[in-house]
């Protein structure tokens, strides 16, 4: 996995960790949803790079 893919993964995961909790909180729906979508993203790509590294070896 290389540093940027993986540190924008990480990004994207906390980010959207981040607005779902926050929208959770305010009641706010939508915000909590782009939140969970944003977190699967992050999650996706993370799972992408490692599985380029698996076929790697």
């Amino acid at each position: 996995m290389t540093a940027g893919e993986k540190a924008k993964a990480k990004g994207e995961q906390i980010e959207g960790k981040t607005k779902e909790v926050v929208g959770n909180a305010a009641g706010n729906d939508r915000m909590a949803a782009e939140g969970r979508a944003e977190k699967s993203t992050g999650d996706a790509r993370a799972a992408k790079e490692k599985a380029k590294d698996v076929f790697k070896r």
